[in-house]
Parts: structure tokens; sequence; C-alpha cells
């Protein structure tokens, strides 16, 4: 008996099927703790969780300016002790509360996943952000839209459409998010070549060849002697810039 395909076509399916069915998503986040996070603020050593604002009640992961009266520039990043590469990234979040007195006008309802971030013990006591390519996290303002799911760039370039990318922060084609809903943000990376951004399933952005920027000064302490400017690994970040939000899930599952 003959058949329409080929053995070793059914082994490749078998494998892809095995590797599928093994393929697992990890907590990033336990739901408990912090034990497998670093904290790092602008003008404080790495470890100082500033005024408790990183902090796990209820199961949840919380950005809290409860012990804030007033944000005085003190921005602040929570680092994964590991670093990645190929990975698929899935984050739920709301935001919630008032943002704290002193915040910028952009960072309300704002943070962001840091992806590729360079390691938290690598920056200056006052840094603002790591250098690092940021997947955005935007709420609604009320009136007018604000995309979601957006990419910035903090000592980072990029390229969408074959051109280079130089500007901070790019928008993608996502509807505006409002309200305190919880929004799923899921973000595959495939090391410097190609990082996707989708919510609730649907794809908004897309770009590629991720580097460093030569001409920015934190960036050009981390590039190596070779001038390769290729970006393929690094931390997984959550930001705090002044407005208070929740995690319920943070994941990744390696590719």
């Amino acid at each position: 008996m003959k058949f329409p395909f080929s053995m070793s076509a059914i082994l490749l399916v078998i494998t892809f099927s095995v590797n599928d069915a093994q393929a697992q998503w990890i907590d990033l986040f336990n739901g408990q703790d912090l034990s497998n996070w670093q904290v790092k603020f602008t003008g404080f050593p790495l470890g100082d969780n500033f005024r408790d604002t990183f902090v796990v009640e209820d199961g949840l992961l919380k950005v809290s300016y409860d012990n804030w009266s007033r944000f005085d520039g003190e921005f602040g990043h929570l680092f994964t002790k590991s670093s990645y590469s190929n990975y698929r990234l899935r984050v739920e979040y709301r935001f919630v509360g008032d943002q704290v007195v002193g915040g910028p006008s952009w960072a309300y309802k704002n943070n962001g996943v840091m992806l590729h971030s360079q390691p938290p013990e690598t920056m200056a006591l006052d840094q603002e952000f790591p250098v690092s390519i940021e997947a955005q996290m935007l709420g609604g303002q009320g009136e007018g839209p604000r995309p979601n799911g957006n990419v910035c760039t903090p000592g980072t370039n990029m390229v969408m459409k074959g051109i280079l990318v130089t500007r901070h922060c790019t928008n993608s084609i996502s509807k505006t998010y409002s309200g305190d809903g919880w929004v799923l943000l899921e973000i595959e990376v495939l090391g410097s070549e190609k990082i996707t951004h989708f919510l609730d399933d649907e794809a908004v952005l897309m770009y590629e060849d991720i580097q460093f920027d030569p001409d920015d000064q934190d960036a050009k302490k981390l590039i190596g002697g070779d001038k390769d400017l290729l970006l393929d690994r690094g931390h997984i970040a959550i930001q705090a810039e002044t407005a208070p939000i929740e995690f319920r899930k943070i994941e990744i599952l390696p590719l």
C-alpha cells in the first residue's frame, strides 16, 4: 500500500507534535513573592525597593504608590534574574488608582515590559531607564485615541519595513484600552531578528533587527569592541513610572 506522503514527513510531524507537547509556559511571577526578581530605582542602589513600590498582595504583583507623597524622578524597574533570547512572553495587567503627584503627563496609565534589557548591575546609579526595547502598556485618557502595545527604544534602535527607526516611540495599530479591565499582552521575541506584539491575540506591531543606538551614552558603555550593534538577548523588566498597576500573570514560553 502506498501513502501520499513520505515516512520522513510523518516523522517530521511527530517531532513537531512532541516538541509542542513538551513546550510549557513558565511562571516568571510565582504569585507569592519577588524571589526571582531584582529591583533598581533611579538614584538608589540595586536591591533597594524604594518605598516598597513593588509588592505582592493577594496573589498579584503590584506597582503601588501608597507610600509616596510625590514623585521626584525615581523611576523604578523590576528585573528578572535570568536573561532570555527566544521566547513568547504573556502578561496580564490592569491599571488601578491614581497617578502619584509629580508624575509626568506622558506617564499617566503608562508602563512597559523592557525586553533585551541590560543587566541591572550595569546601570549607573542615576540612570533612569535600562538600555532595552520596550513593549509599552498604555491606558486610555478618557477622550481621544491612545494606542496600546507600542514600542519605545531607550538606548536602542530597530528596523521597520526595511528602514532604520531612531525615534523614541512608535505606535501600534491597536484600539484604545480604557478603564480598569484586565488586558492580555503577548510578545514573541526571536533574538535580534524580530519582535511581534499581540493584544488579545491580535498582532498590533512588528519590528526587526533590534540593535544598540551607537549615539546613546548608556548604550555606548555596553557595545562590544567588535562594534556589533545587534541586541539578541537580555533581561526582562517591569517598570514603575508613576502609574499604579497590577499584574496577575507574567509567564514565558522558551522557543
